[in-house]
């Protein structure tokens, strides 16, 4: 019930073009919402698709390098994004600084070599990450960014409260089939309006899960879905 209250809470911000700012509804002692600080990488200059073969010494320093990173609890969480899409990663720093997350990304090997580069974006979530004791053992997660959709306006309507109510119901009942297991908006509101993470089997039934949200079906929102392998014991 702790991770549901925090999605339904969340989302809120995230999705419905509401005034209230993640630190107004931090306020709440019940929600207790913290700031993360979110890296996306995305293919940089010298991006090859194989850099185990074709930069071998500057992919095994970026594995280290994330590897410390976890070890240090300086980022919370942190993985590959593994499709033809031109995102590489996503990492979540334990930390409200963007300087500092910015200060940890670029000592990352695979940014200064040019393979990736990346973005940061103010993120918020209870915190519900835990730390794993086998940080190379991995599983296949997948992630998807709410962006707004075609059909997206910040003006609150009678129409836009009732979609917006479907849309929270769905996501508790995601919750309570513990399908969708980390969610949260970010605080820049920019076209990227939140996360979902969804603990399924296959890409196909988490696409199904993501269709079912009447602020997707209503234009509102729209969905960016992709497979994140994450080390096994990350996730709740």
């Amino acid at each position: 019930m702790k991770l549901l209250y925090a999605i339904i809470t969340l989302f809120v911000l995230a999705t419905a073009g509401l005034s209230q700012t993640p630190q107004q509804q931090s306020a709440s002692p019940q929600r207790k919402l913290i700031q993360f600080q979110m890296a996306i990488l995305k293919r940089g200059p010298k991006w090859t698709p194989n850099p185990g073969k074709d930069f071998p010494a500057v992919q095994k320093q970026h594995v280290d390098y994330v590897q410390s990173l976890l070890a240090s609890n300086k980022a919370v969480i942190a993985g590959a994004i593994k499709d033809e899409s031109d995102l590489v990663g996503v990492y979540i720093f334990r930390t409200t600084s963007a300087d500092e997350a910015r200060s940890w990304i670029d000592a990352d090997p695979g940014v200064i070599g040019g393979l990736v580069t990346a973005e940061l974006h103010p993120w918020w979530s209870e915190d519900v990450m835990k730390k794993t004791e086998t940080p190379t053992k991995l599983m296949t997660a997948y992630l998807a960014f709410l962006v707004r959709g075609e059909k997206w306006t910040p003006e609150t309507t009678p129409q836009s409260e009732e979609i917006q109510k479907g849309h929270m119901a769905n996501i508790s009942r995601l919750a309570e089939m513990k399908k969708l297991v980390v969610a949260g908006p970010f605080g820049d509101d920019g076209t990227l309006r939140g996360i979902f993470v969804f603990r399924v089997d296959s890409m196909e039934e988490a696409r199904t899960l993501t269709m079912t949200d009447p602020a997707v079906k209503a234009g509102r929102l729209a969905l960016d879905l992709h497979p994140w392998l994450v080390p096994v014991g990350i996730l709740p």
